[in-house]
C-alpha cells in the first residue's frame, strides 16, 4: 500500500511525531506534516502545484488550533480547484456526538477522536477511504 502521501495538520509536535512514524513505519506511506492551519494550506498549495511533488492523497486535520482551526482550514481547502478533491480526516479531542456530526455534516470524509491508536491508525486511514 506503498505510494500513498499524507499531510498531517496539527499544532501538537508530539500527535504529528506519532501521526507520521505509525505512517511510515506501519503503512510505508510518504508522510509531511504542518504545524498550523496556514502553514499547511501553503504546504499543500506546493505540493498540489509542483511537478516534482506528489499532492498529498488525504489530509488528517486537526480541528482545535490557535491562529486557523480545522474547520477554517478545511473551507479554504475546499475554495481552490488543486486541493478541493483531496479527501480530510478530522483529528479531534471533542468527543460529543454533537460535534461530531457538525464536524461530519461539513463534509469531511472522517473524524477521528484524539488519542488515537498509532498501530491502527493506517488501517483506519485506508478504511474510511476505501484504499
Amino acid at each position: 500500500m506503498g505510494n500513498r502521501k499524507i499531510l498531517i495538520i496539527d499544532d501538537e509536535e508530539d500527535i504529528r511525531e506519532v501521526a507520521k512514524l505509525s505512517l511510515e513505519i506501519g503503512q510505508d506511506w510518504d508522510v509531511v506534516a504542518a504545524s498550523s492551519g496556514s502553514e499547511g494550506l501553503a504546504l499543500c498549495k506546493t505540493l498540489c502545484s509542483g511537478t516534482d511533488e506528489q499532492p498529498p492523497d488525504a489530509i488528517l486535520l486537526d480541528v482545535m488550533m490557535p491562529d486557523m482551526d480545522g474547520p477554517t482550514t478545511w473551507h479554504k481547502l475546499q475554495e481552490d480547484p488543486l486541493t478541493a478533491k483531496i479527501p480530510v480526516i478530522f483529528l479531534t479531542a471533542k468527543v460529543q456526538a454533537a460535534e461530531q456530526r457538525y464536524y461530519a455534516q461539513l463534509g469531511v470524509n472522517a473524524v477521528l477522536t484524539k488519542p488515537f491508536d498509532p498501530v491502527t491508525l493506517g488501517d483506519f486511514i485506508a478504511k474510511v477511504l476505501n484504499w
